[in-house]
């Protein structure tokens, strides 16, 4: 058995992994793929993934092509998901914040440094035409740290995927005031270099697998009602995500790379590009 450690978010997005595992499919092929949770989101899956601590990454897009440029030695091997990812902004439920207006030069609760909740905040701030200069970060590292920093006022607001913040919405914590879609696919599979010099046959393998699931993924029975149970939502707003969301089983093309680099360029998230055989991968 070849051991390979795989990370990714507590997540909807990320069942089919748990599917394919339970099932065995990868052991049938002689891996033993082995998932950690990482609730604290995509900086950290980077660190992760620069310290050998895991071998694959199921990783928003804007942060590792961002953290590729900054010399993480990994690459990206395929869209995992193609839908753009639906980034709710929320306050806490009893602020004084009505309309997207009013957050303008207040704190951003922030994941992590480099992590998506920052990088769309930049996105949000650039589509309203607010300066950039002027965004302050608190980090919270995770969804109930952000909780903690809205409710104790450390921040003023927080953009996370807007159906996984749901529940605290219908709870009455948080607000939500509008949305930011990623004007890019939403998840990429990164796989470290020298896992990727070593054994691409098995990476190979891996993609195979996962991509045969997520292509039925919709078709599996009662798929609503188990998403439903397992992430605490109400059975609308899962049909409602698996309506908009699309797994994809492609490489990502060299156009799309190089809109997701200029975007990042251009809001000064990244101050220098890298080119797309320095970035991805094809197996």
């Amino acid at each position: 058995m070849k051991t390979i450690k795989i990370a990714g978010v507590p997540e909807h997005f990320n069942l089919p992994w748990h599917l394919c595992i339970e099932n065995r499919e990868f052991e049938a092929e002689g891996i033993d793929l082995q998932w950690t949770d990482v609730p604290e989101g995509t900086g950290k899956m980077c660190q992760m993934l620069r310290d050998g601590e895991t071998d694959i990454a199921v990783i928003l897009t804007e942060g590792i092509v961002k953290d590729i440029v900054a010399g993480n030695p990994s690459k990206i091997v395929q869209v995992y998901v193609q839908s753009p990812l639906i980034w709710g902004i929320h306050v806490a439920a009893k602020s004084d914040y009505k309309t997207i207006g009013d957050l303008e030069n207040k704190k951003v609760a922030i994941s992590r440094l480099g992590s998506g909740s920052q990088l769309m905040a930049y996105v949000n701030a650039n589509n309203q035409g607010w300066k950039t200069d002027n965004l302050e970060f608190e980090i919270v590292n995770t969804i109930d740290g952000a909780v903690e920093a809205l409710t104790n006022k450390t921040a003023d607001y927080f953009m996370w995927e807007r159906f996984m913040t749901k529940p605290l919405v219908d709870k009455g914590i948080f607000r939500r005031i509008t949305d930011c879609p990623t004007p890019w696919p939403s998840f990429v599979i990164a796989v470290r270099d020298e896992v990727l010099k070593n054994d691409p046959q098995i990476i190979a393998s891996i993609l195979e697998i996962i991509n045969v699931t997520t292509e039925d993924f919709k078709a599996i029975p009662s798929i609503d009602r188990t998403l439903s149970e397992l992430f605490e939502q109400k059975v609308e707003d899962i049909q409602e995500w698996l309506k908009l969301t699309q797994w994809s089983q492609k490489p990502l093309n060299e156009k799309t790379f190089n809109k997701i680099q200029n975007q990042l360029f251009e809001l000064g998230i990244i101050d220098k590009k890298s080119t797309f055989v320095e970035t991805v991968k094809f197996l």
